[in-house]
């Protein structure tokens, strides 16, 4: 069984900075592309940030560009999402995704998922 858990969320003032972790097991995570979302409340699921399998390449939603950075390790099966200058609009539960194929910006794209992690930005 393939699976994904989030870590790493929590409480931080606007300003401030957080790293989410990713773990993986029952797969081959090294040839997956992995992707991060986030869902507000009331909101719909959106794109944050993808990697493909090697981590040389990344992408990242508009929003986000310039203050997160996604890397991965491939010995230790995890994903990271690096979040500086947070914000309150930030404030969302982040989930973490697999895709055996490629990259993708899509949650359709992707096969496995995380149960997410708690971010919350207060003003």
């Amino acid at each position: 069984q393939v699976q994904l858990v989030e870590s790493g969320g929590g409480l931080v003032q606007a300003g401030g900075s957080m790293r989410l972790s990713c773990t993986t097991s029952g797969g081959t995570f090294s040839n997956y592309a992995m992707g991060w979302f986030r869902q507000a409340p009331g909101k719909e699921r959106e794109f944050v940030a993808a990697i493909n399998w090697s981590g040389g390449i990344t992408y990242y939603a508009d929003s986000v560009k310039g203050r997160f950075t996604v890397s991965r390790d491939n010995v230790k099966n995890t994903v990271y999402l690096q979040m500086t200058s947070l914000k309150p609009e930030d404030t969302a539960i982040y989930y973490c995704a697999a895709d055996r194929y490629q990259m993708a910006v899509t949650t359709v794209a992707y096969d496995y998922w995380g149960q997410g992690t708690q971010v919350t930005v207060s003003s």
